[in-house]
């Protein structure tokens, strides 16, 4: 189906780090899912007495996390006694030995990227439990006390006007490795947004590449000003920049969220992306100052 676009820019969001600080929320929910994973570790007094120092250590090492259920591993990497700058340095190898050596048994990989790495994250079977167990104690917190999960989350300051803005004027899409309900709802009761939920692409429930998605908006929207896309990890910019099709997509990496100076850094080396304070942003999103 092709939208009529013509005269709008195509607007895609990443919403954690962009839109919505989650990592205290999420943290919580890790160390909640741990300990159904692993009670004899986590429901005990010791684990309990070490949650705070858990959570802090979960937000310095959020920039290398690429799907929500790495979180639950990384908790208990951390609380064995694994350095923030460790898993900092080596997460991309340290995730799956920590799984196989818990017996979290992995699927053969699905050749979605010709065999590259980064595939996995999407197909495999441990990472599927992993995912379930995750959003389950994320629906149950819901369901108990939503107000007491929507807590730990924050919208950045000054961008939920900058996504409403854009709203008005443009097509505005999300698109996100968190489940769509959870970022509908934190829009909703979080930023005071109505976002249609047709419009919030979830790569951890489709396993589609972000580059993909983006490749399918611009098809849908052919006619469209312009092509937009925000990220706070540069990792996945990259991705997109060797993408087909990514010459058409201007790319943005916001200057908060979860990356590091040294990742800021090298985007700023790179033609292709822009590095954007809030300012910049705001204006890029149409909101008049």
């Amino acid at each position: 189906m092709v939208t009529a676009s013509a005269g709008k820019r195509v607007v895609a969001l990443d919403f954690d780090g962009v839109v919505c600080d989650s990592v205290g929320e999420s943290s919580l929910s890790a160390f909640k899912a741990a300990a159904i994973q692993w009670p004899e570790i986590f429901k005990t007094a010791a684990a309990e007495a070490a949650k705070p120092q858990l959570v802090e250590q979960m937000r310095a090492v959020r920039p290398v996390v690429e799907t929500g259920y790495e979180n639950v591993v990384q908790i208990r990497c951390l609380y064995e006694g694994v350095t923030v700058e460790q898993m900092l340095a080596g997460w991309h190898d340290m995730l799956p030995a920590k799984m196989k050596e818990w017996g979290l048994q992995r699927s053969e990989l699905v050749e979605m990227f010709g065999g590259v790495w980064d595939s996995w994250i999407a197909e495999d079977l441990a990472g599927c439990h992993l995912v379930e167990l995750f959003g389950g104690v994320r629906d149950s917190w819901i369901a108990d006390d939503l107000a007491g999960w929507l807590a730990p989350n924050r919208i950045y300051p000054g961008v939920a006007d900058a996504v409403a803005a854009a709203m008005q004027q443009d097509e505005v899409y999300i698109v996100t490795t968190k489940q769509a309900h959870y970022t509908e709802v934190l829009l909703r009761d979080m930023a005071g947004i109505s976002f249609p939920s047709d419009r919030i692409h979830s790569t951890t429930v489709s396993g589609e590449p972000k580059a993909s998605v983006l490749g399918r908006l611009a098809a849908q929207h052919a006619d469209a000003a312009g092509y937009i896309f925000v990220e706070d990890k540069h990792s996945t910019l990259e991705k997109v920049t060797k993408a087909p099709g990514a010459e058409a997509w201007q790319l943005y990496l916001v200057d908060w969220g979860y990356n590091t100076p040294a990742e800021r850094q090298a985007a700023a080396a790179d033609p292709r992306i822009t590095v954007v304070d809030l300012q910049h942003f705001q204006q890029l999103m149409g909101l008049s100052s």
